[in-house]
């Protein structure tokens, strides 16, 4: 699809724009990070990304989809995953999208990341935004000590987690870590990307479960046993 394909050349390179933008601004930001595979990115990812901007007073949300996730396998190709960002965020001028996972032949860790973005920008604040399920498994995380000490976290509250085991390790995570972490209801969307993939494989419709152009995409790569209309 040419146009699709124009569109797409069209985000990456105001994607570029916002990065030097970013990397240029003299003064220090508010960042959010989104990491995660966005297998594929979904409107529930965004929802969360632009609650807890507003609710932070975040400057800008930096999404960095996983090249060699460690603790997940059976995900497409991290370049469609992270064309699929870009056209999601593309629109929004306080999101961009950061390649610095997928550009690694190796298994990419959190922590790692974290110290690449010390290392390049002066943050005022960091935030690392993740899911309140995934904030149980912290510390099987590699140097999730040092995650700590690289970031405040936030853990967004999703439907059908056991939030009290969120909240036990949450208190327990700040008195013997010192860790920052707040735990954040977020408007309830109950999209996964799981539950996308399924639908595609059943050959069921995703509309409006995320933007028209990942979508598009989605169909026209025909990824995820997606078909052409």
């Amino acid at each position: 699809m040419k146009e699709l394909d124009e569109l797409l050349k069209y985000a990456i390179d105001k994607n570029e724009s916002k990065i030097k933008d970013f990397l240029s601004s003299k003064r220090g930001y508010k960042v959010g990070i989104m990491g995660g595979t966005f297998n594929p990115i979904h409107n529930a990812h965004l929802v969360i990304a632009e609650f807890i901007r507003d609710k932070y007073c975040l400057d800008k949300i930096i999404f960095i989809p996983t090249g060699n996730p460690p603790h997940k396998s059976h995900v497409v190709d991290k370049q469609h995953r992270f064309d699929m960002v870009v056209l999601a965020t593309r629109k929004n001028d306080d999101f961009f999208v950061l390649d610095y996972e997928m550009r690694q032949t190796h298994m990419t860790y959190t922590v790692d990341t974290l110290k690449y973005l010390r290392s390049i920008y002066d943050f005022e604040d960091l935030y690392f935004i993740t899911g309140s399920d995934t904030i149980n498994q912290i510390e099987t995380w590699k140097d999730f000590r040092e995650n700590f000490a690289l970031a405040k976290f936030i853990a967004a509250a999703r439907p059908g987690i056991n939030l009290l085991e969120t909240q036990e390790n949450i208190v327990r995570y700040r008195r013997e870590y010192g860790a920052s972490i707040d735990m954040l209801y977020v408007p309830a969307l109950e999209i996964s990307s799981t539950y996308i993939r399924s639908r595609l494989k059943s050959n069921h419709t995703i509309k409006y479960l995320m933007p028209t152009r990942v979508e598009e995409y989605i169909y026209d790569r025909g990824i995820y046993g997606g078909a052409i209309d």
